[in-house]
């Protein structure tokens, strides 16, 4: 079922030539993305790199050896025709997916495990990097791109380099584009009616009435901390988010 859908998106990759527009095929693109790189010690060649408005990073068409075709997030310094593989004690290059205990001090990687088995989840936003900055026992710590420092197992997985970023300089010059990329109408509160949102009523330009800003639900917004108390991840945290 999975390399039936890859070879579907391949077919609409090469139709639209490079430049998706349409909502369902940019879904469908971002559900087909291999995040867990569990193709072990079969070598893979680049056969392309792609735009997709599903998402922040590039992602590029990678054809193994077997014969199988999918698509991955590119990296930083990834060009056509280059080899990826994933395995344990592997070399250190850009693409390759290593264990995070076999990865030096230092490096930069992305596409990173939580918790092993899992398939990346950490890092995957187009320029987005973590560090590994330190290694003692079962854990790996890890500098985050919000800045949090945390403690990660050794046994999870992570793919070597930075997220290649999508750089462009097109002006958004209708609705339509923002709609492309998945971004819909966003209606103040100020403006509904008081059933509708906490910010709504009043005559004419009123203010909020209230002494901080609230989200629809009442809650804090802008600013107050979310995190649950006594979370079982709580020891992993060593430094928190700025």
């Amino acid at each position: 079922m999975r390399q039936q859908s890859i070879i579907w998106v391949n077919d609409i990759l090469s139709i639209t030539d490079n430049y998706i527009k349409k909502d369902r095929i940019n879904k469908s693109i971002k559900k087909s993305l291999d995040f867990k790189r569990d193709k072990m010690f079969i070598p893979g060649k680049v056969i392309s790199t792609y735009y997709s408005s599903a998402t922040t990073a590039k992602t590029c068409l990678v054809r193994f050896m077997d014969g199988e075709t999918r698509l991955m997030l590119s990296p930083n310094g990834l060009t056509k025709d280059d080899m990826v593989i994933s395995g344990i004690e592997i070399p250190l290059s850009i693409g390759n997916h290593l264990l995070l205990k076999n990865i030096p001090l230092g490096t930069d990687v992305h596409n990173v495990e939580l918790y092993p088995g899992h398939g990346g989840q950490l890092a995957r936003a187009g320029g987005t990097s973590i560090n590994v900055i330190a290694k003692e026992g079962l854990f790996v710590t890890l500098r985050l791109p919000s800045g949090e420092v945390r403690l990660v197992s050794k046994y999870c997985w992570a793919t070597v380099g930075r997220v290649d970023e999508k750089k462009s300089n097109k002006k958004i010059t209708k609705a339509g584009q923002n709609r492309w990329i998945g971004k819909r109408p966003h209606v103040r509160g100020v403006v509904k009616n008081p059933v509708d949102h906490p910010h709504g009523g009043g005559e004419g330009r009123s203010p909020i009435g209230r002494s901080h800003p609230v989200t629809p639900w009442g809650r804090i917004a802008l600013g107050q901390r979310t995190r649950k108390l006594k979370r079982y991840s709580d020891f992993l945290i060593l430094l928190r988010r700025k």
